[in-house]
């Protein structure tokens, strides 16, 4: 099995894939102030939780946005399974050129899910992460990985919303039955969730314009799917797109 973990702002995804069978799929919150001791607990606790002993961990990978924690989760891994992963970045092998200015600047997770989608779409395909921020990666027709954009997330903008207005108090995510709320807390459900289905609509109907033809779209990231089946447009929504660049990566460089 194959530990596969990606640190985000907000969360850490952790999943074993064997074989490119993901067993177990595992969300756990991002902590700058855990030790290596406290993180390798919160592994082996997911690992009882998903029945894995950790004996059968054959090797690991990480990618990561908050650099001051990847090095806490690496060293958790070592000593948890005994095992050094590999960690995505600079010198690792992806398969994707990256067309960008500084490519060393793009964020590894755009690049791990771009990987990912490569190998379910056909391009040109746009890959939309819905977490602390939301992005969308953009896939040219020959496969080179040309740029994207990068917006506040959905949550980010509840919480803004929230603390900076007087009255507004704060809201799950959920869609209410008409776009026209007829209360406060249903004129914020609306606004939230289909302001956020149309800006990404919008977003990538001005993409696909640059580029001269549609795109194949995949969404992803834990708040992808509140927004998804919002969506005019029909996206496919695939929860677990990471930890499949993350195997593809992982594979590609062993």
């Amino acid at each position: 099995m194959i530990l596969a973990i990606d640190i985000g702002n907000t969360n850490i995804v952790i999943g074993g894939i064997t074989d490119s069978k993901i067993d177990f799929f595992a969300r756990v919150a991002t902590d700058k102030g855990k030790t290596e001791d406290e993180y390798g607990s919160t592994l082996l606790n997911i690992l009882k939780l998903y029945n894995i002993k950790r004996e059968s961990i054959t090797g690991a990978i990480i990618s990561s946005v908050v650099p001051p924690v990847v090095g806490l989760v690496k060293e958790a891994v070592i000593r948890m399974a005994g095992i050094t992963p590999l960690i995505v970045g600079p010198g690792v092998k992806t398969g994707l050129n990256i067309l960008m200015d500084n490519p060393a600047t793009v964020g590894s997770d755009m690049i791990v899910c771009a990987v990912a989608a490569l190998e379910i779409f056909k391009p040109p395909i746009m890959v939309v992460d819905m977490g602390t921020a939301t992005t969308i990666s953009v896939i040219d027709k020959n496969s080179n990985y040309i740029g994207g954009c990068i917006m506040p997330g959905v949550i980010v903008s509840v919480n803004a919303l929230s603390s900076g207005t007087a009255q507004l108090p704060y809201i799950s995510l959920e869609a209410p039955k008409k776009v026209i709320g007829k209360n406060t807390i249903d004129c914020m459900h609306s606004g939230v969730i289909y302001g956020a289905a149309s800006m990404i609509e919008g977003c990538i109907e001005r993409m696909e314009e640059e580029i001269g033809q549609k795109a194949n779209v995949i969404i992803t990231g834990g708040v992808g799917k509140f927004v998804t089946p919002h969506c005019k447009r029909k996206f496919v929504y695939d929860e677990e797109l990471l930890l499949k660049g993350l195997y593809s990566i992982y594979n590609k460089n062993n």
